[in-house]
């Protein structure tokens, strides 16, 4: 088939597909065949608008309906997921290229955030004091903000847009979401399932698209808030802009999680914990491990272990049962590549070259093999940069103060994690390290959704994370009610400032 003549991701708008009439579009790949499969729309003016403005004239009465009868749908979309997620990882896996493993199990964590808004009802309660004054009741309510965007990345086409809309839509807001033109099915499957379940149209949109889309939601007037997933570049820019418009914003960036293992540790589970952590979905996570800090004498027993076990790992079309599918575009993949040549030229070693890899697939496919690389200098961009990709780097350091050092030091505060069979050693770690998410012996660790998700310093723009009651807070606001009911006796007139008593 040609460009011309390949189907057309449509917008979702009004509660059906909405084709765009931009004529623009993007080319969407199957990474495992390196063939383009698709075309998805890229919205103009004319649809940025029509999107807004059915998710506007949706909220009066979403908002007005009862938290019983929103609950329902989102009991019913629940089961409707639950049943039927298999479609949706073989969608993921045909336009991101992860396994099909990888992706029932981003899924599954997009379900935990489901299973929380529907017992949202509980999160939204207000406080009550009474008599604060002589007569005078004090009490608070939480509301929705209106329409809120929602700009997700590509790597995890279903999880990260789950971090945010079943928390928004539960609180009664109404959503308008824009999926990476990479992989943009799994938005308009979420789309057609939120229509099954009940949802009512325009409570759920999709708008597909670039930058156009992006800078409409972040400067239409009648766009409340965004949530966005992104590299830190893209983030930085998504927070200013939209602050500057007035939304509330929650902007979450790039990342480069370190793995600090002390001497101490049970090297087999380190061993397995940093290929699972680096090498999970072709590294193109944003909690993936991608420094390993061994402090001396760890480091090359560990990276013979590493070493023997990437040896077994199969590389190939993530419908085959293979461990590790491809990189998503042929434009990452030899972005990625260029990485370990940098990290060659400065000085570093190469254990595991993953540009050789010989997959399990189409050899047209955008294969990058697991690469393992060691005494990476830190002064090298691939140490410096976030790769986004399938190489583990290892650094060598003398002692626990410096890998903290080195931890601290960097411009990201992602995600990271120590392996130590100390207690001491670790209740130590997880007070002075700089980061905002944190595991012990858990090399990814990713909160489940009755806490939130963020990081500190470039990982994040904003004050409040995803999901877990951030998330209930960023999608409400607080009203605050002083109630009297004055008896026929009351005081008349008092021009002095309230007080109380």
């Amino acid at each position: 088939m040609t460009s011309n003549t390949l189907p057309v991701v449509p917008h979702w708008i009004g509660g059906a597909a909405y084709p765009s009439a931009s004529g623009r579009t993007a080319p969407v790949f199957d990474p495992a065949l390196g063939v383009e499969t698709k075309r998805v729309a890229l919205a103009d003016a004319s649809e940025i608008e029509a999107a807004i403005a059915s998710a506007k004239a949706a909220f009066p009465a979403w908002s007005g309906m009862s938290l019983a009868k929103r609950q329902t749908i989102l009991f019913r979309f629940r089961e409707l997921l639950d049943a039927r997620k298999g479609e949706l990882a073989e969608i993921i896996t045909s336009e991101h290229g992860k396994v099909l493993s990888d992706a029932l199990g981003e899924i599954s964590r997009g379900q935990e955030v489901v299973e929380f808004a529907t017992g949202l009802a509980h999160h939204l309660k207000g406080e009550f004091s009474e008599e604060v004054s002589t007569g005078v009741d004090v009490y608070s309510t939480r509301q929705p903000l209106g329409v809120v965007g929602i700009i997700s990345p590509f790597n995890f086409p279903a999880m990260v847009p789950a971090w945010f809309f079943p928390i928004a839509i539960a609180a009664g807001n109404t959503v308008v979401l824009k999926p990476s033109e990479k992989d943009p099915s799994a938005a308009i499957w979420l789309a057609e399932l939120w229509k099954e379940a009940g949802l009512p149209d325009g409570v759920f949109t999709v708008l597909n698209g670039d930058k156009e889309a992006v800078d409409g939601l972040l400067t239409h007037p009648d766009v409340a808030a965004i949530s966005f997933v992104g590299s830190t570049p893209i983030a930085r820019y998504v927070y200013e802009t939209g602050t500057r418009h007035g939304k509330r914003v929650q902007a979450l960036g790039g990342a480069k999680n370190h793995m600090l293992v002390l001497p101490d540790a049970d090297l087999d589970l380190t061993a397995d914990s940093a290929i699972n952590a680096g090498f999970g979905s072709a590294g193109e996570r944003c909690m993936a491990i991608s420094v390993v800090v061994a402090v001396e004498p760890v480091a090359d027993a560990l990276i013979a272990k590493i070493a023997e076990r990437m040896a077994a790992l199969r590389i190939g079309d993530g419908r085959r049962g293979c461990d590790m599918g491809p990189l998503v575009t042929k434009q990452h993949r030899d972005k990625v590549a260029g990485y370990i040549d940098i990290a060659e030229a400065d000085g570093a070693t190469v254990v595991v070259d993953g540009r050789t890899v010989n997959p399990d697939g189409d050899p047209n496919g955008f294969w990058l093999g697991p690469t393992l690389l060691d005494r990476v200098p830190t002064s090298s961009r691939a140490y410096t940069e976030e790769i986004f990709g399938p190489v583990l780097a290892v650094v060598r350091v003398p002692s626990f103060e410096a890998g903290v050092d080195l931890i601290n030091a960097g411009t990201f505060g992602n995600g990271t994690a120590i392996f130590t069979n100390d207690g001491g050693a670790a209740r130590r770690f997880q007070k002075e390290v700089r980061v905002g998410m944190i595991g012990i012996n858990v090399p990814i660790p990713v909160p489940v959704a009755t806490f939130s998700f963020g990081g500190w310093k470039d990982s994040l723009f904003g004050d409040t994370k995803a999901h877990g009651s951030e998330g209930v807070k960023f999608f409400t606001q607080l009203k605050a009610i002083t109630s009297r009911w004055l008896d026929p006796s009351h005081g008349g007139i008092n021009l002095g400032f309230p007080k109380n008593d």
